[in-house]
């Protein structure tokens, strides 16, 4: 081939993947891969290629021959740490850490995404030790700070609390810096039992989160009341044969224990836990939307069905190396397309975790979600409203579906947690094991707010963290209602 030829299969490889048709560009990447030497971008996009067909061992394999060739090249090493950190390959995950600290020119900022990844897999000593050494390398850099209350507990007196105090008087002190640093505060004073200084820097740090992402209330309203609409008197006989992935889908609203229930029924032997996954919910309106027009569930063709199914199992094969077995998915507003699955996974099981709207409020609002994902997580009256909308939602559901929806108390679960773990193991459709109440003996990789408490046995400790900021939680009270409790 020539050089122009070689340019113009490249490019039309590159195409396919962005047009996902990636079996397509699979086909050209490997004819190319002989009459280039194996050339690094070549195999570059090959890795893309595979990737979005589901096959994260061949992705790995293809960055590691790129690698080989440019082992400090950054957008190689960019690509292969999430490929590595599906397949749970700690090792080469910290390898690669180490690598991109080397080269980076922002040395902090990539020194503290390791210790980020030390807290996702268990390993809080190393990760708090490398935060502090940046904290004095970096002392203005707020993020830091909040990364490191995440999994420390600051007691009174520790040097960084005065940092942090002195820094948040800081004159040029911003919008994101008092967002970060706000919620590291409050954390500090709870963890320090300064509990009447917690709200004064809740407040000021959901103040300025919302400025950098303003919120609507009830913007909502307008996706997720035409999806339930579109599957409202339907039939919702299953039409598709199962799938060789099993879903067991575990929905709740943040902060309500969805990461405990999954962490317990992940824990049995047949299981493996996927986490924030979402896949039924995105590949619904991406194939089938979209949400705000979606269309009458008995309209939607069978072969359409296949395809979204289809679809949802390749995802789940990328981030899971699973070819079969049974998956957890806790991502949020799966609900919203619970008919949806009832007629295309006739396997799937679906459990609602429930806990008192009071403690939900008041660890979202204390929380600190990525900028954009959560924006009502700044208000405690459209917290009131998300939470609401989401019972709403479960309560229509359980009457055109009462057999398919198993509902947990976080508060039932914690105060008495073997009947209730053995409830949701049958729930899942799946034998007793007495590992699952040992879950936090060998929980893995966990990237939500709650990868320390999940870490720890089952508590009763957890409940009703909401009386001390009663007054407090007064916004969210009074925009709760007469809409009931429990």
């Amino acid at each position: 081939m020539t050089p122009a030829q070689i340019k113009q299969q490249f490019d039309e490889a590159q195409r396919l993947i962005r047009e996902d048709a990636p079996e397509r560009a699979e086909v050209l990447l490997r004819g190319l891969l002989l009459t280039t030497g194996g050339a690094p971008e070549v195999q570059f996009q090959l890795s893309r290629a595979l990737d979005r067909q589901g096959d994260t061992a061949g992705a790995a394999q293809a960055l590691d021959a790129a690698l080989a060739k440019r082992p400090k090249d950054p957008a190689l090493i960019e690509a292969a740490l999430p490929i590595y950190t599906r397949l749970g390959d700690n090792a080469r995950v910290m390898a690669l850490h180490e690598t991109n600290i080397e080269i980076a020119t922002d040395k902090v900022q990539a020194t503290a995404q390791k210790a980020d990844y030390l807290q996702q897999i268990g390993e809080f000593d190393a990760a708090e030790t490398i935060l502090r050494r940046l904290i004095k390398r970096s002392p203005t850099s707020t993020d830091l700070y909040r990364t490191l209350t995440v999994c420390v507990k600051l007691r009174k007196g520790d040097p960084v609390i005065a940092q942090m105090k002195r820094l948040w008087k800081h004159p040029k002190l911003n919008d994101t810096g008092r967002m970060q640093l706000g919620f590291a505060l409050a954390r500090a004073m709870e963890d320090s039992g300064q509990y009447e200084q917690v709200f004064d820097y809740l407040n000021a740090a959901n103040a300025a989160q919302e400025r950098l992402a303003p919120f609507v209330r009830n913007a909502g309203l307008s996706t997720w009341a035409p999806m339930l609409e579109a599957q409202d008197g339907c039939d919702f006989t299953p039409r598709l044969e199962p799938r060789p992935i099993r879903q067991i889908f575990v929905c709740g609203t943040p902060r309500s224990g969805t990461t405990l229930v999954e962490q317990i029924i992940a824990s049995h032997s047949l299981v493996t836990a996927g986490g924030e996954m979402g896949h039924a919910y995105t590949q619904a309106d991406r194939l089938l939307g979209p949400f705000r027009t979606f269309p009458r569930l008995d309209t939607i063709a069978d072969e359409d069905l296949a395809v979204w199914v289809d679809r949802v199992q390749m995802l789940i094969r990328r981030e899971t190396g699973l070819d079969a077995g049974v998956v957890t998915d806790k991502a949020i507003n799966t609900q919203m397309v619970l008919g949806l699955i009832a007629r295309g996974m006739p396997d799937a099981r679906f459990i609602v975790v429930h806990r008192d709207p009071r403690d939900v409020a008041l660890s979202i609002y204390k929380n600190h979600f990525k900028l954009g994902t959560h924006n009502y997580a700044a208000s405690l009256p459209a917290i009131a409203d998300q939470i609401r909308n989401f019972r709403i939602q479960i309560r229509w559901w359980k009457e055109r579906l009462p057999d398919l929806i198993h509902e947990v108390r976080y508060e039932d679960l914690v105060s008495d947690p073997e009947p209730q773990s053995r409830a949701l193991i049958a729930a899942a459709g799946l034998e007793w094991e007495d590992q699952c109440l040992r879950f936090h003996e060998h929980v893995g990789k966990v990237k939500t707010l709650s990868l320390a408490q999940v870490r720890q046995p089952i508590h009763g400790g957890r409940r009703e963290a909401w009386r001390r900021y009663e007054k407090e939680l007064a916004p969210f009270i009074e925009a709760w209602g007469d809409f009931p409790w429990d």
